[in-house]
């Protein structure tokens, strides 16, 4: 991929090359993530964060990555402050904030959303998560997060956990991973499994998988489990989110009883499926895993603008 100029919009734009390459920029943005450098490489750069879903982690992380390398952020934060609720179009919203901005940063909660926005804009534009389709720099920094706790990513046996239906986050991650040779157990009640698209993209990589709806017999088998929460936002029915909120928690005891080196990763925020005595874990990568999304997210916003780290 040429990086500079590109919409970073789906995890499937990268082949294995260019997320090596994502990541290699990564390691060198740490000293900039960690405050240990200051840099100036995205002086006089402008960033536009278009959150109209709500954001913690990403917002803040992709904020703090512009202007800690010398960059600035304008934002417009949920869809009533913004023209969008008066009716206007995402491809008018694009065509629009380009004029004010180097890279657009866009959440939304409808799938396919920030696709639409990028044909307006002629600035590189980054999808930071459109509803229950991806979320490609969540993808980016969970690789990296892999190989920095397990030393690397080929060989890895690899668990996904809860909403695999909806979860943007897993089929980024799972769609990334078939550019590695793992192998991959998909744990979900029946009706919130994988998609079909994203099977048959590993199917075609040839990556192993399995699907099964009991964690506990799986984590004696996996080098890392990637919990996740099952969404209510994606529920129209209340009662058919209760009814599987709580099928998977993962706790501390469990841990230790079942794979005490377990690295243990989650896109936050957690709500019921996974305790807070998981935290004492040394195998409890998360919030390690919120700290690398600086510097992943550094690099993605210096490659698209054509800046060297």
């Amino acid at each position: 991929m040429d990086f500079t100029g590109a919409d970073i919009l789906s995890i499937k734009q990268f082949n294995r090359g260019d997320i090596e390459t994502v990541l290699k920029t990564a390691a060198r943005a740490e000293p900039f993530a960690h405050k240990e450098r200051w840099s100036d490489a995205l002086d006089k750069k402008m960033m536009a964060a278009l959150f109209y879903e709500p954001s913690t982690r990403t917002r803040l992380s992709f904020e703090n990555s512009m202007q800690r390398l010398g960059g600035r952020v304008i934002s417009a934060v949920g869809m009533e402050n913004s023209s969008l609720k008066k009716g206007e179009t995402l491809y008018d919203t694009g065509r629009m904030v380009e004029n004010y901005a180097d890279v657009i940063v866009m959440r939304h909660p409808d799938e396919g959303s920030v696709a639409k926005l990028a044909e307006g804009a002629n600035v590189p534009v980054i999808n930071a998560g459109d509803g229950s389709g991806e979320h490609p720099s969540q993808a980016l920094l969970d690789l990296y997060t892999m190989q920095k706790e397990r030393g690397k990513i080929d060989g890895l046996k690899i668990a996904m956990v809860g909403d695999l239906k909806f979860g943007r986050t897993v089929h980024s991650l799972a769609l990334a991973l078939s550019h590695f040779d793992v192998e991959l157990v998909f744990v979900s009640p029946e009706e919130l499994k994988m998609p079909e698209l994203v099977k048959t993209t590993l199917r075609e990589a040839q990556i192993s998988f399995e699907e099964t709806v009991a964690m506990e017999p799986v984590l004696s088998r996996v080098d890392v489990l990637y919990m996740t929460r099952v969404q209510q936002e994606r529920f129209n029915d209340l009662a058919e989110y209760e009814k599987y909120r709580g099928q998977y928690v993962l706790t501390n005891e469990l841990v230790r009883h079942h794979n005490p080196e377990l690295t243990i990763l989650h896109p936050l925020p957690r709500i019921w499926e996974l305790e807070p005595d998981v935290d004492q874990l040394p195998g409890a990568a998360y919030f390690r895993q919120v700290h690398n999304a600086v510097a992943v997210r550094m690099a993605l916003l210096s490659l698209v603008l054509g800046k060297h780290l």
